[in-house]
């Protein structure tokens, strides 16, 4: 009994989060740190400040500060998905396999973009590019894409768009990057860029209007980008 006394005494600035608490709590203070400044705002000190613990208790969690911040990033791409998911849950299908799956994919760029405006900081941290440490070899663009949970969304409602007959076969292929990026963009230009200023009437009508061009430009049209190359 003694020294199962002596072993928590020694390590008293950690004992509520024994059992690898600790981790998870370092977690959720580096998510609340980007929350409010972004990425930049993700250090050892003040995570570890945030918890009650000392710089060097952390560092048995993460090795450096950029692993740190890689961990809030994951928690902010995981709070991004449940903002989508809970979208998702509250829209009332429509009987019809075409209209469901498209509701599907409006509601998904919906959520994507409610995330965005109501946690800036944590959306710039879902997206942080990685540092030279986490760079991914080529070939492994579809492993890396298949862990990020707006693509999984993504990529299942075109899924169901082809099955459903709305989005033809040979217009799937790179469907996702099209459709992301439209999205992806529209939500960077509300929060950083000159639609930040808009009223809330406004940015309500920019994004309906962009998640219908999406949704009418996987409805059909030619497969051929040949007019883009026209000479």
């Amino acid at each position: 009994m003694n020294s199962v006394k002596s072993s928590e005494s020694s390590d008293e600035g950690v004992r509520p989060y024994h059992h690898g608490d600790l981790r998870n709590a370092l977690v959720h203070a580096a998510a609340a740190l980007a929350e409010e400044g972004g990425p930049d705002a993700v250090t050892i000190r003040a995570a570890a400040r945030a918890v009650g613990v000392t710089p060097t208790a952390t560092y048995r969690h993460f090795a450096n500060q950029a692993d740190l911040v890689v961990a809030a990033k994951h928690e902010a791409m995981d709070r991004l998905a449940a903002t989508i998911l809970d979208l998702l849950a509250a829209e009332k299908p429509s009987p019809h396999p075409a209209e469901a799956a498209v509701q599907r994919l409006a509601a998904a760029g919906r959520g994507y973009i409610r995330f965005a405006l109501a946690q800036p900081g944590l959306f710039r941290t879902a997206f942080l590019r990685p540092h030279d440490g986490d760079a991914h070899p080529p070939g492994e663009l579809s492993t890396i894409l298949a862990e990020a949970p707006p693509y999984a969304f993504l990529t299942t409602a075109l899924d169901d768009l082809v099955a459903a007959g709305w989005l033809a076969p040979e217009l799937r292929p790179d469907a996702e990057t099209a459709a992301w990026s439209t999205v992806h963009g529209l939500a960077v230009l509300l929060i950083d860029g000159p639609y930040a200023a808009c009223p809330d009437a406004e940015r309500d009508r920019l994004i309906n209007a962009t998640l219908g061009m999406v949704v009418r430009g996987l409805s059909g049209g030619p497969a051929s980008d040949s007019p883009l190359n026209a000479e």
